[in-house]
């Protein structure tokens, strides 16, 4: 073996000290940028995928029953019809999940939550820290303004994004609404009628090669708030995805989320 010369460790021992990942949807946009952040140093490597087609590099799987229990943590940035494979991975070798897809039904949510009580789950609509900053700064921010601000949420993503609204746009809702228990939410507008107060509308872009981008706006009287966040990259969400797996290791149980791993 190739000693390392810093450490004074061979390639396989290096290999045993970082956390293996499992990657749905590794062919994808998201997977391609986690398995290039591994390569840079971090502590990580991907040992294995899945998707309809197959990474250049790494080995890719089409059936969770062929897939070896050689990684950590399964990560997952596919579709929600995978589900159902990623809970059988997860069970199969009692592994932890980090759920970043987004646009599940109700009932496959309630899935995940029984997921975790059998192994660590953290589950986040957005994966970046600046993302899950603002979700702190929204709280606040509606504290203060809920009574004499009108609430709205705009989200952008590039053209191939299938689901709408985003699943941090709707995170940011839900931020609202913990707050400003009145709040019913409308998707777009339309119509002759006027707004409610109670009304917190979510408005979806689709177009180009946005990465993606999120305002929260608090229009008052003569006054307009806004909470911003802009990804110039997908390398923000890869980051923290591998913050996340990291923090999801050494869980046996439970369901976490973003804020859990980045106190």
């Amino acid at each position: 073996m190739t000693p390392c010369a810093s450490w004074g460790l061979s390639i396989k021992e290096i290999y045993l000290f970082m956390t293996k990942l499992f990657l749905f949807g590794i062919s994808g946009k998201m997977g391609k940028a986690i398995v290039e952040t591994t390569r840079a140093g971090e502590g990580f490597t991907v040992t294995g995928g899945f998707d309809r087609v197959a990474h250049p590099e790494i080995k890719t799987y089409t059936d969770v029953d062929a897939v070896p229990c050689d990684f950590d943590v399964i990560v997952d940035f596919s579709r929600p019809e995978l589900l159902d494979d990623v809970i059988a991975l997860a069970e199969k070798y009692n592994k932890g999940v980090v759920i970043a897809t987004t646009g599940y039904s109700e009932s496959q949510l309630k899935r995940i939550e029984a997921l975790s009580e059998k192994v660590a789950v953290l589950k986040s609509g957005n994966m970046s820290i600046g993302v899950n900053l603002l979700l702190d700064l929204v709280e606040k921010a509606v504290k203060t303004l809920k009574d004499s601000f009108d609430i709205e949420i705009i989200e952008k993503h590039h053209n191939q994004k299938a689901d709408a609204p985003s699943g941090t746009a709707m995170m940011l809702a839900e931020k609202v609404r913990e707050v400003k228990t009145d709040a019913k939410f409308l998707y777009g507008r339309e119509g002759l009628s006027k707004r409610n107060p109670e009304d917190v509308t979510i408005h979806a872009v689709r177009g180009g090669t946005i990465v993606g981008e999120h305002d929260v706006i608090f229009a008052g009287t003569d006054e307009i708030v806004t909470l911003s966040h802009t990804a110039l990259s997908r390398k923000i969400f890869a980051t923290g995805t591998l913050k996340a797996a990291e923090f999801i290791k050494t869980k046996k149980s439970g369901f976490y989320t973003m804020k859990n791993a980045l106190e």
